[in-house]
């Protein structure tokens, strides 16, 4: 049963656990749950979706022959540990931080909010001396591995190669294309449309990324969790989470200016990035642009992840310890954020032979996005 708050938890556990009302209740969610579900169903159908064939002919188009692919001052990876707290606070949003704690509205402005001001002015109060706190006494031990490696599309897949001679191949990373009827030209967009085709002649690049907050976070959050401080233990994870998107953010920033350096002129302040008004983007499996969180393996393969980083994949493919993000790097001026939505079973099974995945292991995964139900959930539910 989805409870929109916890306090309301309590109510519907009571109702659960009555002999009296489960029944009842258990009925009138069902008839509420079919609702929603039918009227979800309704509105997918009313939406419009392409075979993988057209999709792909309505790729963004980018005129590589006018385009020199910048090169990064390094392939291969390049680890960081201990990253410099103070200046990582620069960086934070704190937009994210309220919504944690379920305020909504955008920093600074919800410190005046008239429903939520006085609330949202503790809150902050709070964490500013925690955060001092945080950065006197070195909770975190903030760690990161960058790399860059040669690569280019090759369909709706971007292959990396082992040197600049091109002719082997490290890995792939597969990528999924928007289905999704577009009007007034707009392209179906995939993000290896980013890259600089094979055919095109021009040797590109991709990044790749992972930061952490680091594993203090876990037993510092547990201390208080002992001393029945449960308000500081969130408050502490709220704060890693922080610390780790804000590592992200420099990081990125360093990849733009210095790293790669397709953007050694960018002079923007911290806060401005929030809005992303940069060249390039960074992208993160198991997010809108591509869905699919198995290709996180390949990131953490490539990069090293737990022995570079300090960080892991559990079995759902989270990130371990949880204050941590990773991603790749894209630099084309086009490059944007979008969501895939909806794929259809063309795509995902011609997804499944590119990945050498069996179609119902891809289907587990894409579950959320599947514009169609799977034959075996199908016949589960016969």
């Amino acid at each position: 049963v989805y409870v929109t708050d916890a306090i309301r938890a309590v109510g519907v556990v009571s109702s659960l656990l009555s002999n009296e009302t489960k029944g009842g209740y258990v009925d009138t969610v069902r008839t509420e749950y079919k609702k929603v579900a039918d009227a979800h169903a309704r509105s997918e159908a009313d939406k419009q979706r392409l075979p993988l064939a057209k999709a792909r002919a309505n790729a963004h188009r980018i005129d590589w022959s006018a385009y020199e692919p910048p090169k990064p001052s390094f392939t291969g990876v390049k680890v960081f540990v201990n990253w410099d707290l103070t200046e990582l606070a620069r960086y934070i949003d704190w937009t994210p931080f309220f919504q944690t704690w379920e305020l909504k509205g955008r920093y600074p402005k919800i410190l005046e909010d008239e429903a939520q001001g006085a609330a949202a002015r503790q809150l902050f109060e709070d964490a500013q001396a925690m955060l001092k706190q945080i950065i006197a006494e070195k909770w975190f031990a903030p760690r990161g591995v960058v790399g860059f490696w040669p690569a280019n599309a090759v369909g709706d897949d971007i292959r990396l190669f082992t040197d600049e001679k091109r002719s082997q191949e490290l890995a792939t990373f597969f990528t999924l294309r928007q289905q999704l009827t577009k009007r007034d030209g707009k392209a179906n967009v995939a993000l290896a449309d980013f890259v600089a085709p094979a055919e095109c002649g021009k040797p590109d690049y991709i990044g790749g990324f992972i930061v952490t907050a680091g594993i203090e976070e876990v037993a510092i959050a547990e201390r208080f969790e002992r001393a029945n401080d449960d308000y500081s233990s969130i408050m502490v994870k709220a704060l890693a989470d922080r610390f780790a998107e804000a590592f992200a953010e420099r990081m990125h920033e360093k990849v733009r200016k210095e790293f790669w350096g397709y953007a050694s002129d960018e002079a923007l302040a911290p806060d401005e990035l929030i809005g992303e008004p940069y060249r390039g983007i960074r992208p993160a499996p198991g997010y809108p642009a591509q869905p699919d969180h198995t290709e996180k393996a390949t990131l953490f393969r490539l990069l090293d992840g737990e022995r570079n980083a300090g960080v892991s994949l559990t079995e759902s493919y989270a990130m371990w310890p949880g204050s941590s993000v990773s991603g790749i790097y894209l630099a084309h001026p086009e490059s944007y954020y979008f969501g895939v939505a909806k794929v259809e079973r063309d795509q995902v099974e011609d997804y499944a032979r590119r990945k050498a995945m069996p179609l119902a292991e891809v289907e587990r995964w894409l579950g959320p996005i599947l514009n169609y139900v799977p034959a075996h959930y199908a016949e589960a539910a016969e």
